[in-house]
């Protein structure tokens, strides 16, 4: 619902939405952006900005108008991606809240195999969240919706296999630490993986949550909003300022918006078509 509000807000607003639209290059002419190539279709724009992944963005230029490398990417720390699963249950599920973390197990081996020595954690720490809790509209009377998360380090092998045994592994946690043996009552199971993070966000690595906020990559020392080579051309999202996570994206957005209005009141800009 809180997207769904954002989109009609900016529907009022007058904004333009269109979907299955793959934008397949970034157009240049004298180092300014003209507009982009979607599904084979010259778009002409004055201003660009993405919200995509970063550094796919950058691949959709050419490599001379880029300002940061696939050396550069591969050297950033990033914050972890994730294993997902959607279940529905034909039962309630009891002694949950809407929100549970499962702390059960040591996190200093698990933060390891993310951040040191990138692995499937032997022992995963893991999220629950059941939101038909809270609201009943989100299962039918008597079950239940659950989504469960697994950190996990980027870049790492998904096979359908290994989706399984880890959901395996949770249900059988959930059984010994709640007392509900409820994988027999899964009715639907969806995962999500660093395949689909790919595949669906164009995530470098099948990243989730874009850079860790160490001291190196923080603030001023994130990728730029704006781009150094292409000055139209501009950055949103959890790889730029002010960091990963919701929130964070949003007042990214708002950063943005506001560079873009002061550029061009400040006629910096002659149009581009």
């Amino acid at each position: 619902s809180v997207v769904q509000a954002m989109e009609s807000l900016a529907l009022e607003l007058g904004v333009e939405f269109h979907t299955d639209a793959n934008v397949e290059k970034i157009n240049i002419t004298a180092g300014r952006a003209t507009g982009l190539t979607v599904n084979g279709t010259f778009h002409p724009s004055d201003i660009v900005l993405s919200g995509a992944d970063y550094a796919h963005t950058e691949t959709l230029l050419e490599e001379q108008s880029r300002v940061y490398s696939k050396k550069y990417w591969n050297k950033r720390v990033f914050a972890p991606s994730a294993l997902l699963y959607y279940v529905g249950f034909d039962k309630p599920v009891e002694n949950v809240l809407h929100h549970t973390l499962f702390f059960d197990v040591p996190f200093g081996p698990h933060a390891a195999e993310i951040y040191d020595n990138a692995a499937w954690p032997k022992k995963p720490l893991f999220y629950a969240s059941f939101p038909s809790k809270t609201d009943e509209v989100l299962a039918p009377k008597g079950q239940e919706a659950g989504i469960f998360l697994v950190p996990i380090a980027p870049g790492l092998e998904d096979t359908e296999a290994i989706r399984e045994e880890y959901f395996d592994i949770l249900m059988e946690r959930m059984k010994v630490l709640t007392g509900n043996d409820i994988k027999p009552h899964v009715i639907f199971k969806r995962s999500y993986c660093i395949n689909d993070f790919v595949d669906d966000y164009n995530s470098f690595k099948g990243n989730a949550y874009g850079l860790a906020n160490t001291l190196t990559q923080t603030a001023f020392l994130r990728p730029r909003i704006q781009s150094k080579k292409i000055k139209n051309l501009y950055f949103t999202g959890q790889l730029t300022v002010p960091g990963p996570g919701v929130p964070p994206s949003l007042i990214s957005g708002k950063i943005v918006a506001d560079k873009i209005n002061a550029d061009v009141a400040d006629k910096k800009y002659e149009r581009a078509i």
